[in-house]
């Protein structure tokens, strides 16, 4: 091996500590910032970040006026540390439920169209039936869901049909529909169905900027050539019929969201019959061998897939 290569007695020294201080520079930009989340002094962190960067041959950041960024490889050991990190914390929440008495235990992403509208029941049959089982539910965007089951951040994910699974297999899950939501006395709430186009001469409330919602309705307006009017983000649907009730704009929900909200808050449902408002939620996993618990998740959830 020539001179200046990691061999591996080096890289057996990559500890979880070296690493997680590594990720806390790249994550606050700054020497100082990652002491203070590690609760060490800063002199400490640098020399960790020295003696890293000389264990590896490389230089890890480039300081900067206003802080610290990766370098190339900066980037490429941020993305396997995070994987790293991520699996240790696993390790350690996943033996402590089995010395709780759990045989297994799946983590799964989803967006939240699929938490709010299927995987409370689908989930709850199936805890129900496999009682020994956990599941480890987190909401992230459609992009964030495909990237986190690839970087191994879980063992199964649940994303927007639309969104590009990259190395991910994928498989139909359920499908919903997108509805328009207005006030009752709203001039659009008689209809009994309208085009996207046609609501674009009033203000909109949207999901977050990485929402798949949100994408379509955006790139739709553009393809028509007119301005979205959106008046603010928010976080959630319920965010969304709450400010439809308070006439602060109109908003786009799935069919069944409006079902379990709607009513309550006195915000009406127009059906879309815009192509695209029709849509299909998928199902994507790592290709591969899955754990037991997460292969029997995987299967539970294929068979109540829509048909």
């Amino acid at each position: 091996m020539s001179e200046g290569t990691p061999t591996p007695f080096i890289l057996n020294r990559l500890d979880l500590k070296t690493l997680r201080l590594f990720a806390a520079i790249c994550e606050e930009g700054t020497l100082n910032g990652a002491a203070r989340r590690a609760a060490i002094a800063p002199s400490a962190v640098s020399k960790r970040l020295a003696e890293l960067e000389r264990a590896l041959c490389c230089t890890l950041l480039t300081r900067e006026p206003r802080g610290m960024r990766p370098t190339p490889a900066g980037e490429t050991l941020l993305h396997h540390t995070r994987r790293m990190l991520g699996s240790a914390e696993q390790i350690a929440l996943e033996l402590a439920e089995h010395a709780s008495g759990l045989r297994g235990f799946v983590r799964v992403l989803a967006n939240l169209s699929a938490i709010v509208q299927f995987l409370p029941e689908d989930l709850q049959a199936f805890l129900a039936a496999q009682a020994g089982i956990g599941v480890d539910l987190e909401e992230r965007p459609s992009g964030g869901v495909v990237a986190g089951v690839e970087e191994g951040a879980a063992d199964l994910g649940i994303c927007a049909g639309r969104t590009d699974p990259r190395s991910l297999k994928a498989y139909p899950y359920r499908g919903d529909r997108l509805v328009l939501v207005v006030p009752a006395g709203h001039p659009l709430a008689g209809r009994d169905a309208l085009a996207f186009a046609d609501t674009l001469d009033y203000d909109h409330v949207g999901m977050h900027r990485e929402s798949s919602i949100y994408g379509t309705l955006r790139d739709e307006a553009r393809r028509l050539g007119r301005p979205l009017r959106l008046r603010v983000h928010v976080p959630s649907f319920d965010a969304i019929c709450r400010m439809a009730q308070a006439g602060m704009g109109l908003g786009v929900v799935p069919e069944r969201v409006h079902a379990l909200l709607g009513p309550q808050m006195n915000v009406v449902a127009v059906p879309l019959t815009d192509p695209w408002a029709r849509r299909t939620l998928s199902l994507v996993v790592r290709p591969g061998a899955q754990s037991p618990a997460a292969a029997m998740l995987f299967d539970h959830l294929r068979l109540t897939a829509d048909a």
